[in-house]
């Protein structure tokens, strides 16, 4: 948020900021994989039209997306602490309000916890900013995906949490997880008061403004890299949302559904270990293609079959495809702003990259449940939609790698 020292010194505070950001992706994270196993059953459950079924993690993700540019203010003005706590409280909110819309039987109260759940979402997406915020150049990279290594934690907390609450509150399903979720927020926000992240200063009269949001959206690399980071999460997300629905739908278990989420979850970010390295090594463009490319070899083992193997594998290659283009494209974003720039362009990006997400999962469950008269055609559906926007981010990122116009700040 502040100007740094860029000498290697100056990264023993990104370092620690970086390990607290981890142990918050690790206890806060855990919430999502909850609610996208649990989110298209419990609206299957509640909805009075199938093709309902996925409007709550659809309203999550609209939260998410609309509240994205609000929060970037908070924490530009504010402070990154205040921003993830404002979040915490959301998705506790959010918890408690899902839990309640189950036990009464309301879907309208369903809802609108899915959207205090966005909020924290939102929030959970300037995590990887956070990180590089008292970093240096050099560490940039690694910072963000050690935080998204933090996943890892969340991919075996959260799933278990649904086997261990399933129960919990008979005789309503799925309740007992959402309970859980409140829980996870109330002990999560304890992390950031360990946070040492600098309020950003005030801007003088006279200081740098950047370019306006306009005169960003010229930058070739900052298009690019909004374009592979909107595939890249909504794809994930359009077949992810599905999965919950296609397994129970092809005769597999609730708790089938929670190890291939848990699966999929630990694929997103078990590389985050060394994809900085890849990128310092091979550069931004070749882990971001590497990233399509296993996308797309995902909806080809989806296409194969729906026995469980063809879903384990399908969601693991999905995480992957996920992790190197999700977190390539934020790495190519990072090079293309000034300090004065950067929450203009985080708030900016975020709000395309959710809103592109929105649509995503709003179109999964209509594919999934609208699209045929069985779940293995709405799964067949929602793959093959996957074709069309790996053809637009791979051609873009072709462009770019051609055209020689790569700048950076």
């Amino acid at each position: 948020m502040t100007a740094i020292d860029e000498t290697p010194q100056s990264d023993a505070r990104a370092r620690r900021n970086v390990w607290v950001l981890v142990l918050a992706q690790a206890l806060l994270g855990a919430q999502m994989p909850i609610t996208f196993t649990l989110g298209g059953l419990s609206g299957q459950l509640l909805s009075p039209h199938a093709c309902l079924a996925t409007l709550p993690i659809s309203l999550i993700v609209l939260g998410s997306m609309l509240t994205a540019p609000v929060m970037s203010g908070i924490m530009q003005k504010h402070g990154r602490r205040t921003g993830f706590l404002i979040g915490a409280a959301g998705g506790g909110l959010g918890g408690l309000l899902s839990a309640w819309g189950l036990l009464s039987g309301s879907f309208t109260i369903f809802l609108i916890g899915s959207l205090c759940t966005g909020i924290y979402m939102s929030a959970q997406g300037f995590y990887r900013f956070a990180a590089t915020d008292t970093a240096s150049p050099a560490f940039r990279p690694k910072a963000i995906s050690w935080v998204m290594a933090g996943g890892l934690a969340a991919a075996i907390i959260g799933p278990q949490l649904v086997k261990l609450t399933e129960t919990a509150l008979d005789p309503i399903p799925f309740a007992g997880g959402y309970v859980a979720i409140f829980a996870l927020n109330l002990v999560g926000s304890l992390v950031f008061f360990l946070l040492d992240i600098p309020r950003p200063p005030k801007p003088a009269a006279n200081s740098p403004h950047g370019r306006t949001r306009r005169e960003l959206l010229r930058d070739p690399t900052i298009r690019v890299a909004m374009i592979c980071a909107m595939v890249s999460y909504s794809l994930m997300n359009l077949v992810m949302t599905s999965t919950p629905l296609a397994v129970v739908g092809c005769g597999f278990t609730t708790n089938d559904a929670a190890d291939i989420v848990s699966a999929h979850v630990f694929a997103m970010f078990a590389p985050s270990f060394f994809t900085g390295h890849l990128i310092a090594r091979f550069g931004v463009e070749k882990i971001v293609a590497t990233g399509l490319i296993l996308l797309a070899g995902a909806g080809v083992v989806a296409l194969a079959g729906v026995e469980i193997t063809n879903f384990f594998g399908a969601l693991v290659l999905l995480g992957f495809g996920w992790n190197f283009g999700f977190i390539g494209a934020t790495a190519m974003l990072g090079m293309a702003h000034t300090p004065e720039e950067r929450g203009r362009v985080q708030g900016m990006n975020d709000f395309a990259v959710f809103g592109m997400v929105t649509l995503a999962s709003l179109s999964s469950g209509a594919l999934m449940n609208c699209s045929g008269g069985s779940p293995v055609e709405g799964w067949t559906a929602v793959n093959l939609a996957m074709l069309p926007f790996l053809t637009l981010a791979g051609g873009a990122l072709i462009w770019f790698a051609l055209s020689g116009r790569k700048q950076t700040a």
